[in-house]
């Protein structure tokens, strides 16, 4: 039985959290970052792990970052045999990974050295990705950097979104990690050095990213769509408000003398519009401070054949 500390925040960290629980490992605590301002009324709100660790009856912890002595002290009374990271979203200097015996394991949602960074599951959805995987890798000083313990790949569907894709990972995640743990314990782990061939970097998601350029090809805007849902969910403007756009895809359909992002027509229970190469079918959308509706609801409300978003 290994001594475990478990460090992760988001929504994808709690099945490995849950797995943790429900194993013959012993968790020792769990760290978190600090609650955060969200919703309207920046109200500070508890992470998801925090919620479930509180649920469990985990010693907790919250620290800023684990860069003073500290900082991590906490960790340092918990002395465990292993660091689990799953999302932490808290940088770990050399000084905190010393701290376990074992070092620090980490699930990370892409098959390395193939979208490093933060937002890897975004990033291979926007680039076209057919597929992507989830990586155990030891913990080093780099950015993802660490030798492979165990990888598992898994398709991307043409049509699943990011949210979709990242519940499937997330258990996915949870499975192998206890299959490493318990290679660790038996001290039968083979890392393997990440290839130097195949690096790219997924870089932070950024709010600004989900506008919605029509100039782009349908088959683009379509990956955009399904890559920022649920966060921070595409958007482009009617009339000077906001629309966000929650599902579309790409039609195999020639493009028409029209300027992009003028609305062609509403079939088959979406609403077509232009794009710089294609037509988009936008089948779900919302209007600031409205509802999320179906297309067909949208248009019956209001004249948009011959509109153009921007």
């Amino acid at each position: 039985m290994l001594q475990l500390v478990f460090a992760g925040t988001p929504e994808f960290a709690v099945p490995s959290l849950k797995a943790l629980a429900s194993s013959r490992h012993r968790l020792l605590g769990v760290l978190t970052q600090p609650d955060r301002p969200a919703g309207r009324g920046r109200e500070l709100k508890a992470s998801p792990v925090k919620q479930l660790a509180l649920e469990l009856g985990l010693p907790l912890a919250q620290p800023a970052s684990l860069k003073s002595e500290s900082e991590r002290a906490q960790l340092a009374d918990w002395a465990p045999d292993v660091l689990v990271v799953v999302a932490y979203g808290l940088i770990l200097p050399p000084a905190a990974l010393s701290i376990p015996r074992l070092g620090g394991i980490n699930v990370h949602a892409s098959l390395l050295p193939r979208w490093r960074g933060a937002a890897p599951i975004q990033r291979a959805i926007l680039a076209g990705d057919t597929h992507t995987g989830i990586t155990i890798m030891q913990m080093a000083a780099g950015l993802d950097t660490g030798p492979s313990l165990l990888q598992r790949r898994l398709d991307i569907g043409a049509q699943q979104t990011a949210q979709q894709l990242q519940g499937s990972l997330a258990e996915l995640g949870a499975e192998l990690l206890l299959r490493v743990l318990d290679s660790a314990e038996l001290g039968s782990l083979q890392p393997a050095e990440q290839p130097a061939d195949g690096v790219s970097y997924a870089a932070k998601i950024e709010k600004r990213e989900a506008h919605i350029d029509w100039r782009h090809s349908a088959l683009q805007i379509a990956r955009q769509v399904r890559a920022f849902n649920s966060w921070p969910v595409a958007q482009t403007l009617l009339e000077s408000q906001q629309l966000r756009v929650w599902e579309a895809h790409a039609l195999d359909a020639a493009s028409c003398a029209v300027p992009p992002g003028q609305v062609l027509a509403v079939e088959h229970g979406g609403l077509l519009v232009q794009c710089g190469e294609g037509v988009l079918s936008i089948t779900k959308l919302q209007l600031a401070g409205r509802r999320v509706v179906s297309a067909l609801e949208f248009a019956g409300a209001r004249q948009l054949i011959g509109t153009r978003f921007g």
